[in-house]
């Protein structure tokens, strides 16, 4: 990890204030996707969006591909495939800030899926926020009016994909340059989705307000957003980047609320917050232990 930015309080403000533009635009994509297959096909939208993302990103890291690379993002795009695909059924179905704080919880899964993939013991703070994300899950959904939502459910197999792309990814990214492996996992999610398109639904062009997220989703949340993302973990402390990355949730249903009306009650919002809690939890706190074991100050 680079060290320049570490001394300077400046420059860490600036890189910090950054990667929340990012995680801002992450949460607002909720909303803008949510608005845009309204009316328009889930498959269609989403293999517009990693056709453009590829095309964006392969113009960044063409010179940097090789097969192997491919290959392995490929596969690993197979899950980030999945957790796009129940992610954004979901959102059909259920409120934008509903879909920001549960697709939160891939940080818990991350560290199952790590277990049952490749023997990684799991922390008992891992089951410990667990336990408690379950417990949230059912006030955020259970305390919603007409009980559980279809969208909520879908979107628990969304945080659940991701957490394996996530375990993907601290598995195999250290041997691979992080670019190409990345151009390798969207270009494997667009040929899926590219695939299941016809399949599923009418292929239809576009309207306006279609291309507009697209664009936004495409380029800026996610060709734009790795590069920003991957230079700043680069540059700034693990668990300052966790703290900031970890806030998506929070910014989904803040712009849910501003533009989109969700409204949540008491022990919605009291959920929102035992899941988010978790999240920050099982992200952090690894984090912070492994620093203190490093300084010598672990009990």
């Amino acid at each position: 990890m680079s060290g320049p930015a570490r001394g300077k309080p400046v420059k860490r403000l600036a890189l910090s204030l950054l990667l929340l533009s990012v995680v801002a635009v992450w949460g607002w994509t909720f909303v803008l996707v949510k608005d845009a297959i309204a009316g328009y096909g889930v498959v269609s939208f989403l293999a517009v969006r990693y056709v453009i993302a590829t095309a964006a990103l392969g113009l960044v890291a063409a010179r940097r591909v090789e097969r192997r690379s491919l290959k392995t993002g490929g596969l690993i795009g197979l899950a980030l495939a999945a957790a796009y695909l129940f992610q954004t059924f979901g959102l059909r179905h259920t409120t934008a800030s509903n879909t920001g704080v549960i697709t939160g919880l891939f940080v818990v899964f991350a560290p199952l899926a790590n277990r049952l993939l490749f023997g990684v013991r799991t922390e008992p703070l891992a089951w410990a926020a667990i336990g408690l994300s379950v417990f949230g899950l059912a006030l955020l959904s259970g305390a919603a009016p007409g009980g559980v939502a279809l969208g909520d459910v879908l979107t628990l197999g969304a945080a659940a994909g991701f957490g394996l792309h996530v375990a993907l990814l601290d598995r195999y990214a250290r041997h691979h340059d992080a670019s190409a492996l990345a151009l390798g996992q969207l270009a494997g999610a667009a040929v899926i989705f590219l695939a299941a398109c016809p399949l599923v639904e009418r292929v239809a062009w576009p309207t306006a307000r279609v291309w507009f997220a697209l664009a936004v989703t495409g380029v800026l949340a996610t060709a734009i957003a790795f590069h920003v993302q991957t230079y700043v973990q680069q540059r700034l402390p693990a668990v300052q980047t966790a703290m900031i990355i970890v806030m998506e949730p929070l910014f989904a249903a803040f712009f849910g609320y501003l533009l989109a009306g969700d409204r949540l009650t008491g022990l919605q919002i009291l959920g929102a917050l035992l899941m988010t809690g978790a999240a920050i939890a099982a992200e952090v706190y690894p984090l912070v232990r492994r620093a203190a074991r490093c300084q010598g100050m672990a009990p």
